[in-house]
């Protein structure tokens, strides 16, 4: 008995030391492979792909995290922000519409910033436009709707991004998101409180500081896949069990109310952006409004599960929410900003 109630023990603890994400990913893979076998196969081909994709960029920025920390250059680069959030969400905004990175590929990026010490109206800024729009997606977006499209579809980025960043920036300053971040997770805020201390960037000649790099490489790297591995496993459920064609019958020229369909479906749904424009193309040539075509590329881009996954992971519920406000607002903001200006 006394070895059954130490094994009971053992087995409560080790339940106990085990992340709720990886218990649930293992639980969800369990299921699949015992009720859809298939889709279990399925799905795991789809995190190995996803996760290839992405790796460069995972590890870059990794990397340039752990380097950060173990350097000390986070504290320089928090003070550098320190007092010029305007200027930073200006900043933020732009290079979010104009950067290289997809919903997948920002998350570890924004948790670089975050870890860094880069003000959460700005980091907010760069979350909500880098989704959108890239320089391949901007060529294929050209090619598939036009040119004219395109450049609406970078200025809505940019645009949601601005509005996202300064209205993150004025409830910061009224206190309402005291503490935006889960525990574990550290930034200076708008106000600043990091202090720059010394900064090694020679971190191979002492020994404390690689170990910390190390240390930093991996935590960073397990809190991030771990999310990742989330965020792809749920993407690979919504691919396959929510078809193109349910979300054509809702958005398509028949329907009355196009524009807020297009931002309510936009937001749970996820399609990888370059299926999204095939997906959109043919509803616009169908007679969609191409203003509600563009508040459904804004809005799923945005709230895209990778994208919405990394804002759940790292910020508080509160902030969530507020990501996701944003998100519905600027989607019909761009829609409704673009039907007017086609209609000039």
């Amino acid at each position: 008995m006394n070895e059954v109630a130490a094994a009971v023990r053992r087995t409560g603890e080790a339940a106990r030391a085990l992340d709720a994400a990886w218990l649930g990913l293992a639980i969800a893979y369990v299921a699949l492979a015992a009720i859809v076998p298939q889709q279990a196969v399925a799905s795991a081909l789809f995190v190995g792909a996803a996760v290839l994709e992405i790796a460069p960029y995972f590890a870059l920025a990794v990397g340039l995290a752990a380097y950060a920390k173990a350097s000390g250059a986070d504290s320089l680069i928090a003070r550098a922000f320190r007092g010029r959030p305007v200027r930073m969400i200006l900043v933020a905004a732009l290079f979010g519409a104009l950067s290289p990175f997809c919903s997948c590929g920002v998350i570890p990026v924004i948790a670089s910033l975050l870890a860094m010490g880069v003000p959460l109206s700005a980091v907010m800024a760069f979350w909500l436009s880098s989704p959108i729009i890239d320089p391949s997606m901007f060529m294929l977006t050209a090619g598939v709707l036009g040119l004219e499209f395109a450049v609406a579809k970078t200025i809505a980025a940019a645009g949601l991004g601005l509005l996202g960043g300064y209205a993150t920036l004025v409830a910061t300053r009224r206190g309402v998101f005291a503490e935006p971040l889960r525990s574990g997770v550290v930034a200076c805020g708008d106000a600043g409180t990091c202090t720059p201390g010394s900064v090694a960037w020679r971190v191979w000649r002492d020994r404390a500081r690689l170990r910390r790099l190390a240390g930093e490489a991996g935590s960073v790297t397990l809190f991030l896949g771990k999310w990742l591995l989330v965020a792809f496993t749920l993407e690979s459920l919504m691919v396959a069990y929510v078809p193109a064609e349910t979300i054509a019958a809702l958005l398509g020229a028949d329907s009355a109310w196009a524009m807020g369909a297009a931002v309510v479906v936009g937001v749970p749904a996820y399609l990888n952006g370059y299926a999204a424009l095939g997906l959109v193309g043919g509803l616009v040539e169908g007679g969609m409004a191409p203003g509600a075509g563009l508040a459904f590329l804004v809005a799923g881009g945005v709230t895209s599960i990778p994208a919405a996954i990394a804002v759940f992971a790292l910020a508080r519920l509160s902030v969530f929410l507020w990501y996701v406000a944003l998100a519905i607002a600027g989607a019909f903001v761009a829609g409704f900003g673009y039907q007017a200006f086609l209609a000039i």
